[in-house]
């Protein structure tokens, strides 16, 4: 065969492959989409490193077309598969290109195959989930290497013993998720959506990989800043450590270390830095780390990170009323609530352009803060949120709900907490600890939020308690909106649309004031909704125009609470969901509702509010 011929056959190859995957898989459904689900590659979806924490050399993306089957809770693994589905796209979201629903009866089995990558073999292998939701098993070369149960916390198991040759390798998954039929955290997934409650997610929603690493490896850093006194500690978890073993921490800036220390491996690195810049809203400065295991001299292992200088922490004003305050001073926190929904993805964003799109938007409007809403997100949308200069308050998923509400804070005896059941109560603890473990190192995040008004709210001030001393470096909401106790760092009320607060003489003394819910002005938006009727917002208008008169109404009422005792506020919402159509920004994020430059002018006026600190 001549050149051209061997050319014009790599051609065609080329070709029919990518016809190939293009038939196995399309957007399924008819409902809205965005404008990336056509930069979606079925072959790589998601390819970028999904862990920016913690930044190896080696890895490998298992995200594509898997073959997929839904069958019987009861039933074995199937010996047949019903078709494609997209990794790592839920099986109810139309990027998945299978768009089916599941329910708590049925499981969903994945099924792949891979080839390790030379450069992997002998070393210990990884493989990493980024979230699955709910209940997973695993299985590699028909063996069960572990379960895991969570689907907002990523997990991973060590598969070497299970590996075999140098060839393919078939990895399976099964996954159940009752939705809200089980106890489980679940945030606003509900089986039969309406109003504020959404389609269910099933199955992998973030990206799948591997890694491979010496038998003595890191497993898992925690880095805390000290900006009262110029220091970053840097502790980190070790695999099979030998005498010994050291860990050394460099703090680099522009390429250049700036401080570095050594210590037994096992031992905090609390590094001291001279004047070293804070990072801010204003300024987000990030400083790379350079962690490495060192043996007789010579790196073991290493892994690429970064940190901030930062504080969040409260202090009373020249009236005695508590106030949040960043780096020791006062900053007026305003953001959006952001559910980070897609129409298209539903929890996972279609690209990562997508991913930073809605962060990079809720800053040209003009907002310091998001409150990120009864979800978490990917490691790489934190990561954006540090490198922009975005203050993140991160809810818990809410789950077994069904309790009595209390709005007002003040008023007793009608709100309830929920009775949860021994297992339910463990499902809880063992997910909140492993997102607050997973999410540690961000600086962006700078409140804790336990629980949303009454959803699933049980032994509110044990649970607040523990995440206080579980991580004292943040402030904790122990719950925005109520029920109401007197326990945590901060009283948030929530009120709809006109903005208010809880009186600062009775509550501002002990916790900072927020105002934790406001707003919701609805505006559909004809040929950007879910559904063509029946949307839904708090208050709805016919233009923008009329949109805007009301918002600028809200931010004249909302400037004067600041002076009396209020230090932070959040607006529903980023974008519409579902129904739902009081965002900023539509759904499918292809209009704004609001102009970004004029959002910004006006919320200056709430950034320049004073207050005096007390002494």
């Amino acid at each position: 065969m001549n050149r051209y011929l061997a050319l014009t056959f790599l051609i065609f190859l080329m070709t029919a492959t990518a016809m190939a995957q293009e038939t196995q898989w399309q957007v399924a459904g008819d409902k809205l989409i965005t404008s990336w689900a056509e930069q979606v590659n079925p072959e790589k979806p998601m390819p970028e490193y999904p862990r920016p924490q913690m930044v190896r050399d080696s890895y490998h993306n298992l995200n594509g077309l898997w073959d997929y089957a839904v069958q019987g809770k009861a039933e074995a693994q199937p010996s047949s598969f019903e078709g494609k589905i997209m990794v790592p796209f839920a099986i109810e979201s139309a990027l998945s290109g299978v768009g089916q629903r599941v329910g708590q009866d049925s499981t969903l089995w994945y099924k792949t195959t891979f080839t390790l990558p030379r450069a992997m073999r002998r070393k210990n292998v990884l493989l990493h989930f980024g979230a699955v939701d709910w209940e997973t098993e695993v299985f590699v070369n028909g063996e069960s290497v572990g379960k895991h149960q969570g689907g907002y916390d990523p997990f991973f198991f060590d598969i070497t013993a299970q590996l075999k040759g140098n060839g393919a390798q078939e990895l399976v998954v099964k996954v159940w998720d009752p939705t809200n039929d089980g106890p489980q955290p679940r945030g606003k997934q509900v089986k039969d959506p309406e109003g504020i409650w959404y389609t269910p997610v099933t199955g992998i929603w973030q990206t799948v990989w591997l890694e491979a690493v010496p038998e003595t490896h890191i497993l898992h850093t925690k880095n805390t800043p000290d900006v009262d006194n110029n220091t970053f500690t840097v502790a980190a978890e070790v695999a099979n450590p030998q005498a010994g073993d050291q860990l050394r921490v460099k703090i680099m800036e522009e390429g250049n270390t700036v401080a570095e220390q050594t210590v037994a491996a096992g031992e905090e690195a609390s590094v001291s830095l001279e004047n070293p810049t804070l990072w801010s809203p204003d300024n987000p400065h990030l400083y790379d780390l350079d962690i490495a295991l060192v043996r007789n001299g010579k790196v073991v292992d290493a892994v690429q990170s970064y940190g901030a200088m930062r504080k969040i922490s409260m202090e009373p004003d020249e009236n005695g009323i508590q106030r949040m305050m960043f780096n020791n001073e006062f900053v007026f926190q305003y953001g959006p609530l952001d559910q980070g929904w897609w129409p298209d993805g539903l929890y996972t964003a279609p690209t990562d352009e997508a991913l930073l799109f809605d962060i990079e938007k809720t800053k040209e409007m003009g907002f310091n803060m998001i409150r990120k809403h009864v979800k978490v997100e990917p490691a790489r949308w934190y990561y954006y949120c540090d490198s922009v200069g975005m203050l993140v308050w991160q809810d818990m998923p809410s789950g077994d709900m069904g309790n009595r509400w209390n709005p007002r804070p003040g008023v007793v005896g009608i709100g309830t907490e929920k009775d949860r059941t021994e297992e339910s109560e463990k499902i809880f603890r063992t997910e909140w600890q492993a997102i607050m473990d997973a999410n540690y190192n961000f600086p962006s995040i700078v409140v804790w939020v336990p629980f949303n008004e009454a959803w699933g709210q049980f032994n509110t001030e044990e649970i607040t308690n523990w995440t206080m001393e579980y991580d004292p470096t943040r402030l904790v909401n122990s719950a925005s909106g109520g029920n109401f106790f007197p326990v945590g760092h901060i009283m948030d009320l929530h009120n709809y649309p006109d903005p208010a607060m809880p009186d600062p003489a009775l509550f501002g003394k002990e916790r900072t004031i927020v105002l934790g819910e406001f707003g919701g002005l609805g505006l559909p938006v004809e040929g950007h909704t879910w559904q063509q009727k029946d949307n839904w917002g708090y208050q709805s208008f016919k233009n923008k125009e009329e949109l805007m008169e009301r918002y600028e109404q809200l931010i004249e009422d909302l400037a004067p609470l600041i002076p009396k005792g209020l230090s932070a506020a959040v607006y529903t919402q980023t974008t519409d969901v579902e129904v739902e159509v009081n965002g900023l920004m539509t759904y499918d994020r292809k209009e704004m509702k609001f102009s970004p430059e004029e959002l910004s002018k006006l919320h200056q006026k709430l950034y320049n509010a004073q207050i005096v600190r007390g002494k």
